[in-house]
């Protein structure tokens, strides 16, 4: 194996363009419509299970044979650091993942007795970065290695699921190349020959099967683990030309215009940029030119990553993800090496973004994902987050997509419900349905949205129609940040819609997550209420109608750990004429 590890100056930081004064925001309407949300159709399902199938066939398994390489062309850089309680944990005899412990000396991985999320965890190797964050060379390398040999033992021969999915089989490529001295160590050159075998065998497979990966981040996956492999293993030219393809492609299909993932969820985003950045790491290390596709694709998605930062430098809780830590969003940025300002506005990818003065405010302005491309897609059209400064204010709960020993799947379900976000809830439903094999249903497939920037602050006006085939009634929310961002005024309207069934009285629900350390005290008429801030400022709540209560509510951190917190309700009742809520949140000291 060679290492051409370079010992030079850090790659110059790619400055993207800069984003106009107003980023171009526009004034006046604009419609956002969800495609077809039926999920896979049963032929896609027949015909992907006999796909699988032909998996353990001869035909599949002459496929993957070819020249083995003799070694690795290089080393690229992983610039992102582990989970450093993960690696000591590995480095104590056990894998700990979201609160769950295997333990080492006995794993079997060929039956895995742990969850989806953690069985890919483990097939990922993305746990060779946790140990070599705990660890050196010599401490982790016999690890790793046996590791490796039980892997290999259980996996190298016949490609299943979820070892070879497609994307699984991309990250384990770039992991175990960027990681090769953990588990190239040894002077056991069965072993070596072994490893770099299945190395090339797993390029074979993805050259197969990344374009039958899910659209979205498991194909972009895919075809980020193909490049990787063209420039690593000897002869990679022709790979190559045919990954580069695949890979622009891929990075088309997954971001919107805006830069924005098309699942939409923040923890995703993340992890795309993570993937283009340890490729672009790839190119790096054999000092070649990244493919101006890339660097574009970086230059996009960052901004759109930075529109759901708050004041602390983390991430918000929307569609699935926890509140991501500030350590891991910017190591991620860092190693983008992309710098630029954050994206107030994503229409494609749904999300506005209000600073002013110490706050930010962000929205969710469009209807949730479609079913097949995300598996916690969450009910939460037109709900909110607040912070000021490095504290936050308001919330949603978070942690849908988290699902491990602090987060159970019944939970887990709960946390996608309307009512886990702050927003409107009619009559006790949510917007967009969940169906019960975890798919979203029928709900909101419109969403009208107006944004102004106004001398004396920012104005953002949006209405879906999630309750309208049901109940009859158009949700629109009316949103105004002040200038110094000390004031949010909020107003939530239900209206009759047209050509609909008559709407009938039913029960309406304000709620607003309040974020851990936010100790809520009601004022003497119900109507408000101080908001103490811990080690921060002073707000006040104000409502004009309902009444105003105090509820338990929890918050899923970004390592998906239940946090409890409070929410404040405002319980009122909505009119088949219509009906309007009125609300103030004002820092007050």
């Amino acid at each position: 194996m060679t290492n051409h590890r370079r010992l030079t100056t850090p790659a110059a930081p790619i400055e993207a363009d800069p984003l106009p004064a107003d980023d171009g925001i526009e004034q006046g309407k604009r419609l956002i419509r969800i495609a077809d949300d039926k999920g896979l159709s049963l032929a896609e399902r027949i015909a992907n299970h006999f796909y699988l199938l032909s998996w353990k066939t001869p035909l599949h398994s002459r496929r993957l044979k070819g020249k083995y390489p003799l070694k690795l062309l290089a080393v690229p850089d992983d610039a992102i650091p582990g989970d450093l309680r993960a690696g000591q944990a590995i480095r104590a005899g056990y894998f700990l993942f979201r609160g769950q412990k295997l333990p080492i000396d006995t794993i079997d991985f060929a039956r895995l007795p742990v969850g989806p999320a953690f069985a890919d965890y483990l097939h990922s190797f993305r746990w060779l970065r946790d140990l070599s964050s705990a660890a050196t060379r010599e401490q982790g390398a016999p690890l790793a290695e046996a590791l490796m040999r039980k892997w290999l033992a259980a996996h190298a021969e016949t490609p299943s699921e979820p070892a070879w999915r497609a994307d699984n089989a991309a990250w384990r490529l770039l992991f175990w190349t960027a990681h090769a001295p953990l588990i190239l160590s040894s002077s056991d050159l069965v072993y070596r020959s072994l490893v770099l075998n299945c190395i090339a065998r797993t390029a074979r497979h993805l050259d197969r099967s990344a374009d039958k990966a899910p659209l979205g981040l498991p194909r972009l996956t895919a075809w980020g683990g193909i490049v990787a492999a063209s420039m690593l293993m000897p002869g990679g030219n022709p790979r190559k030309l045919f990954g580069e393809a695949g890979l622009k492609r891929a990075i088309d299909s997954c971001f919107h215009p805006d830069g924005g993932i098309i699942s939409r969820s923040p923890l995703a985003q993340l992890e795309g940029i993570m993937l283009l950045s340890m490729v672009a790491a790839v190119y790096d290390v054999r000092r070649e030119q990244i493919p101006s596709f890339l660097v574009e694709g970086l230059t996009r998605a960052v901004p759109a990553l930075l529109g759901l930062i708050h004041g602390d430098g983390g991430l918000g809780s929307w569609q699935g993800a926890g509140a991501i830590d500030p350590a891991t969003v910017s190591a991620v940025v860092q190693a983008s090496r992309v710098r630029t300002r954050p994206l107030r506005q994503a229409r494609d990818w749904g999300y506005q973004r209000l600073a002013a003065g110490n706050t930010v405010l962000q929205i969710d302005a469009a209807p949730p994902p479609v079913a097949r491309l995300a598996a916690a897609g969450c009910a939460s059209t037109g709900a909110i987050e607040i912070s000021d400064g490095q504290q936050r204010l308001v919330i949603n709960c978070g942690g849908a997509g988290l699902e491990g020993a602090f987060v159970p799947r019944d939970l887990a379900q709960g946390l996608r419900t309307t009512a886990a976000h702050s927003t409107l809830v009619l009559d006790d439903s949510n917007s967009t349905a969940l169906m019960p094999d975890g798919t979203l249903g029928r709900g909101v497939t419109e969403v009208e949205l107006n944004r102004q920037e106004l001398e004396n602050g920012s104005r953002v006006d949006l209405s879906h129609d999630g309750y309208v085939r049901r109940m009859g009634y158009v949700h629109r929310r009316l949103l105004l940040m002040s200038g110094d961002g000390k004031e949010i005024r909020g107003e939530d309207m239900l209206t009759p819609a047209e050509r609909r069934k008559k709407p009938t009285k039913a029960p309406v629900h304000l709620r607003f997550h309040l974020a851990p350390g936010v100790e809520p005290t009601l004022t003497a008429d119900n109507q408000g209420a101080l908001l103490r801030i811990e080690l921060g400022a002073l707000w006040q709540f104000r409502t004009g109608t309902g009444v105003l209560t105090v509820e338990d509510s929890l918050w899923v951190d970004g390592e998906g750990r239940p946090h409890p917190t409070r929410q404040l309700v405002v319980t009122a009742e909505a009119l088949p004429g219509g009906s309007s809520f009125g609300w103030l949140f004002k820092r007050v000291g």
